[in-house]
């Protein structure tokens, strides 16, 4: 699968990639379209403090969980998504990109 995120960039989200994401987070397996938003349309996007080819695109949901951020994790040098999920919190980072 590919996706355009904010920049009109094509990110990868491979079979083994999707297989990853719904065995460590099954509560997605129904949220393909909701992870394709995230990245179409984020609200944030930081830098990971860990590895600076990796950036975290953040979207609010409030369907989720009564509300909850989706979290899709995007390596940029090989343009392909690593992981998502939901969680309530932000990581640290620096703000790349932020929704006005």
């Amino acid at each position: 699968m590919e996706f355009n995120d904010r920049f009109s960039r094509r990110i990868k989200l491979t079979e083994e990639g999707w297989n990853h994401i719904v065995e460590t987070h099954p509560e997605l397996k129904d949220m393909l379209e909701d992870l394709k938003g995230v990245l179409e349309d984020p609200e944030l996007i930081k830098k990971s403090v860990y590895n600076e080819n990796v950036v975290l695109f953040y979207r609010y949901y409030g369907h989720i969980y009564q509300g909850k951020h989706m979290c899709v994790v995007v390596r940029l040098d090989e343009e392909s998504i690593v992981t998502a999920y939901i969680t309530d919190r932000i990581k640290k980072g620096e703000i790349v990109w932020e929704k006005n």
